[in-house]
């Protein structure tokens, strides 16, 4: 039955919708790194104590939220022994080592190189899967893999060949805030399998805050003032619980394909504000590392079928270029 133009025009709306909803909740994740350095540059925050504050108030809106959503299963995964067990694994190994390396990185160096640095999560999850199946790994991984090396090389010595340009510090946190990116990733798959994606974050991370407790209660943070306490409101409501939930509600509307594809917003957006707003140097070897790290994570997302398809065009052209 050939389709109407109502049903074009509705799923045309769709796409428009999700990939809103993705490309903003990207922006907010990035937008938030910059916030976040500028606590940690300005006003003397602490990263463990903005990591407390962070996961603590996220994770209550989030939970708080699955509860007005759907208020008899919110609870339903402590039922289970295995899967609180699974929650507790999740949260103090991937939801916890997450935030914080990811706010380490930020301190030790900025906001652009810590983002860029995160998305080297795919290759180490592409290490693990061919560990555990014992499987070589395809073609397009070993590209995406030697692009991310590429990149990071770039990215560390800013195109200073033989040393390095960024603190050996901010390196290894960035670097661990992609293995961390990489267990985020692994860890909650049967859980969301099984339940509400808003529950098993916002237990995870209420749970994840637990240890920093100390950090916000025993050793609080000097005064703070108004516009600190508003930048320390968007990192927990805009760049946590608003982005997850946008990036969460586009896969209603478009493909989680789209939606890896469009979280290299997450990256433009920090490195962009980190040069325009906080005047940070990003010269043409660390754009250049940073398009190559995040090119590895699209290369991921892409269906094999489709990069056949184009290198066959590509091979096609060429073809057609030397007869003329």
């Amino acid at each position: 039955m050939p389709r109407t133009e109502a049903h074009l025009t509705n799923d045309s709306n769709r796409k428009i919708k999700g990939v809103t909803f993705a490309v903003v909740g990207a922006i907010f994740w990035g937008a938030s790194g910059i916030f976040t350095q500028t606590l940690f540059t300005n006003s003397g925050v602490k990263p463990l104590w903005l990591v407390g504050i962070r996961l603590f108030f996220a994770g209550l809106l989030l939970v708080l939220w699955s509860a007005v959503r759907d208020p008899h299963s919110f609870l339903a995964l402590w039922k289970n022994r295995r899967d609180a067990g699974l929650m507790i694994l999740f949260a103090f190994f991937g939801m916890v080592p997450s935030q914080l390396t990811y706010f380490l990185a930020i301190n030790a160096g900025n906001a652009a190189t810590a983002t860029i640095l995160q998305f080297l999560g795919p290759v180490f999850i592409l290490l693990y899967m061919a560990l555990t199946t014992r499987q070589m790994p395809r073609r397009i991984d070993f590209i995406s893999i030697t692009l991310a090396l590429i990149g990071t090389y770039l990215l560390v010595t800013r195109g200073h060949l033989t040393s390095l340009q960024l603190a050996p510090a901010a390196i290894f946190w960035g670097i661990m805030a992609g293995v961390s990116q990489a267990l985020y990733t692994l860890l909650p798959r049967t859980l969301l399998a099984k339940y509400d994606a808003r529950a098993v974050t916002g237990w995870s991370m209420l749970l994840g805050s637990l240890p920093f407790l100390p950090q916000y209660v025993l050793h609080p943070n000097p005064m703070l003032t108004l516009p600190d306490l508003g930048a320390i409101g968007f990192v927990v409501i805009f760049g946590t619980m608003l982005a997850y939930l946008l990036v969460l509600g586009s896969l209603n509307y478009i493909s989680p394909v789209a939606t890896g594809m469009l979280s290299a917003f997450e990256p433009l957006t920090a490195t962009t504000l980190a040069v325009t707003r906080l005047h940070i140097a990003f010269g043409p070897a660390e754009w250049l590392g940073g398009i190559l790290i995040v090119l590895n994570t699209l290369l991921q997302a892409l269906p094999i079928k489709k990069i056949q398809s184009l290198q066959k065009r590509l091979i096609h052209q060429l073809l057609q270029k030397s007869k003329t």
